[in-house]
């Protein structure tokens, strides 16, 4: 492997473009990723990007990993999911013991994917008894071991709970080998993603694969990119992925206006309507890309000087992360409907990045959900304290 750093993982992004733009027919058509671009991504440490430095990983400031996802989404909207989705993965290393992680990670191919939370494990002397099944694992078919976030219940058959009485939750891992893979992927956008299901039957876990994921107590790893909790970091690397998008897009929108000429009427060049909407266009993508930047560099700051992450800092992060998706999403829409009858041809790319966008645009990280809730939080007024959801 071709170990990245911090400092080259952008520049390493911007160099595989050209490769995965090759690739992406076959990864819509395959709804995989394919080899030579999962091979590249390993090679050039694109998984790494937030495994921490005591493993061998980037440790990569959150905007540096915000950035790599955008280039690479520039290419295509479904290897850059994947590979957002698999590098956030690994931030589990920082919950468990150094020889478990480097077993998961410094092995071949190193590559964590998992699903939603769902479903009970019984605990057993040294460990889980799991019998279950998964859905939505995105980078499932390029991944070495899996994962499932699932609340325990004890021998007795009582749920465990924490201090607070919430029911704990745990993320199980396990090699893909003990799991069932089921082909359920079909979908309009991010097909090539093969977000698939999995399942296990009868399988133990050893207590050092089940992580506190998101508890500060668990933590190991102090390091200022392990103080924002996973799900913030899935927001901020998924929104910047929807920038990627949306500026793909709109540069071919560009691109074709320089130089169609729409039957019956003028050059699109010289048509003062298209360039006033490309010129406001232009604007909104600048502006939704700064803020979701200007977020995460402010937040960064804090915790790079010491802060701890607080109420505040969250509701920055989920506010820019959805607000950015959602204004991307707009972006996409306004340079399909410019590029006209062109858009609808499968090889000019963009109703693939439309179906794509509108499939981000329906996760759960752009809830509109989320605007009500950080809205409650505002009003509350207690934003100086700790966060009150991971």
């Amino acid at each position: 492997m071709n170990k990245a750093t911090a400092i080259d993982l952008v520049e390493r992004a911007r160099a595989l473009a050209p490769l995965i733009r090759q690739e992406a027919d076959e990864i819509e058509r395959t709804r995989r990723l394919t080899e030579p671009v999962v091979k590249a991504l390993i090679d050039n440490g694109m998984y790494r990007a937030v495994l921490p430095k005591s493993l061998g990983g980037a440790e990569a400031p959150l905007v540096t990993f915000m950035q790599m996802q955008e280039e690479i989404a520039k290419a295509d909207a479904s290897t850059a999911w994947c590979l957002g989705q698999c590098s956030v993965c690994a931030v589990i290393s920082a919950y468990i013991d150094h020889d478990a992680a480097d077993e998961i990670f410094n092995t071949k191919q190193g590559i964590l994917a998992w699903g939603a939370i769902n479903h009970d494990v019984r605990a057993e002397p040294g460990g889980y008894r799991a019998n279950a099944r998964w859905e939505f694992a995105s980078g499932i078919r390029q991944a070495s071991w899996l994962g499932a976030h699932v609340r325990i219940t004890e021998a007795d058959g009582t749920p465990r709970r924490k201090p607070d009485g919430s029911p704990e939750i745990r993320t199980i891992l396990f090699p893909i080998g003990s799991a069932k893979l089921y082909d359920v992927w079909d979908t309009i956008g991010l097909r090539g993603t093969g977000t698939d299901a999995y399942s296990v039957d009868n399988l133990f876990i050893s207590e050092k694969f089940a992580a506190l994921r998101d508890e500060p107590h668990a933590l190991r790893e102090k390091g200022p990119l392990y103080k924002i909790p996973t799900n913030a970091i899935y927001s901020m690397g998924f929104a910047a992925t929807s920038l990627g998008v949306a500026r793909a897009q709109f540069d071919a929108a560009i691109e074709l206006s320089r130089k169609k000429t729409p039957q019956g009427l003028s050059a699109m060049k010289e048509n003062s309507a298209v360039q006033g909407l490309i010129g406001l266009t232009e604007a909104k993508l600048r502006r939704a890309r700064a803020y979701l930047f200007a977020t995460a560099a402010e937040v960064w700051d804090d915790l790079v000087r010491g802060a701890e992450l607080t109420e505040a800092h969250r509701v920055a992060l989920r506010l820019a992360s959805t607000s950015t998706i959602h204004q991307s999403t707009e972006i996409v829409d306004v340079a399909y409907h410019m590029a006209g009858a062109t858009a609808v041809f499968r090889a000019n790319g963009f109703e693939r990045r439309l179906r794509d966008m509108h499939a981000i645009n329906q996760q759960l990280q752009a809830r509109d959900t989320h605007y009500e809730e950080m809205g409650k939080v505002i009003l509350s007024g207690n934003l100086a304290g700790p966060p009150t959801a991971r």
